[in-house]
């Protein structure tokens, strides 16, 4: 293959599956400050679907037809002013967009060192997912050791990490899903608490595990009707998270409560964030989340991985709910 090109999965049109496909494009070339990455793995997020259906715009400056928001893999070339990697250093990261592809630049300050004790393969799966559950539960919600926390979806991507990180934080955890089999590989993973989620009696359940108090932290990934339920069992001075909103983006709630309780309910998103939010979130993930993993031996959840000319198969599985953990395309 020629230096100038590489392979990538590109979005043809808006629309399914079906138009994703994998084709040569240009290969980049860092700037002063940037590094280029040769990938070898790219995991999958539920963004990359709505990218595909034209549902969710690309920030600015990246590429709006080649799906993806992160990537592990090895430097292969530096710019001029990098002082931080040098060609071979194994890393990982988010991207706006273009991680389906076999080579992406960012700013080396961005960069994150892939944890020992985990291969790049795996490496793939774990910036978007473990910097989305970090930064809700740790930075946003300051969740404490000895506290309780509520996940919900915690057979996701985002939801294993949670747990995880979670665990290594000495806090209790207690999780929901609709699926059962997701429930028991969580409690295989440590979840202390398995909840089924898809009625609207999961609430008194969580009151019932934690004696009537409700739990300090929540961490929302469904969003809708959900956040109704959270109030109605979190703590006195709880925080609720809410990182994603796949059962819908509007909910009504009871005030009174959230006064009663003095909770709060707060938001986040990372792939708007300026550049240097983002430097600052991967500065944090190298000084505390990189360590944690090490210590504790936490390693991201591959459910399955997939060469690029399956790109289109995985994200069929990713819209069926049926993976555990993350999905991932992982260059020859």
């Amino acid at each position: 293959m020629a230096e100038r090109s590489m392979r990538a999965v590109v979005i043809r049109e808006f629309g399914g599956p079906e138009v994703l496909e994998v084709r040569e494009v240009p290969r980049p070339e860092p700037g002063p400050w940037e590094i280029r990455v040769a990938v070898v793995a790219s995991g999958l997020n539920r963004a990359d679907l709505l990218q595909r259906r034209g549902r969710y715009p690309v920030p600015h400056g990246s590429p709006a037809d080649i799906p993806g928001l992160e990537y592990a893999g090895v430097v292969d070339r530096v710019g001029a002013l990098v002082r931080d990697w040098a060609p071979g250093d194994r890393v990982m990261g988010l991207v706006g967009g273009g991680g389906y592809a076999e080579a992406v630049v960012v700013h080396e300050r961005e960069a994150i060192p892939i944890p020992e004790g985990i291969d790049t393969v795996a490496a793939g799966a774990l910036p978007e997912a473990w910097l989305t559950a970090w930064d809700a539960m740790v930075l946003q919600a300051d969740l404490q050791a000895g506290e309780s926390v509520l996940i919900h979806a915690v057979g996701s991507g985002v939801g294993t990490a949670a747990l995880q990180i979670a665990r290594a934080s000495g806090a209790r955890t207690l999780g929901t899903s609709r699926t059962p089999s997701k429930l028991e590989r969580a409690t295989a993973l440590g979840l202390e608490v398995a909840i089924e989620g898809g009625d609207t009696d999961w609430p008194a359940r969580v009151m019932d595990a934690t004696g009537g108090r409700g739990v300090d932290v929540v961490v929302d990934l469904v969003g809708g009707a959900y956040v109704a339920g959270d109030l109605a069992c979190v703590a006195e001075r709880g925080r609720i998270v809410v990182v994603g909103v796949p059962a819908g983006r509007e909910t009504g709630i009871d005030l009174r409560r959230l006064m009663s309780r003095r909770a709060s309910i707060t938001g986040t998103v990372l792939r708007a964030r300026p550049l240097e939010e983002k430097i600052a979130l991967a500065r944090e993930a190298t000084r505390r989340l990189v360590p944690l993993m090490e210590r504790s031996g936490a390693v991201p959840v591959v459910e399955r991985t997939f060469p690029p000319e399956q790109a289109a198969e995985a994200h069929r599985m990713m819209e069926s709910n049926l993976n555990f953990g993350t999905l991932s395309i992982v260059w020859g």
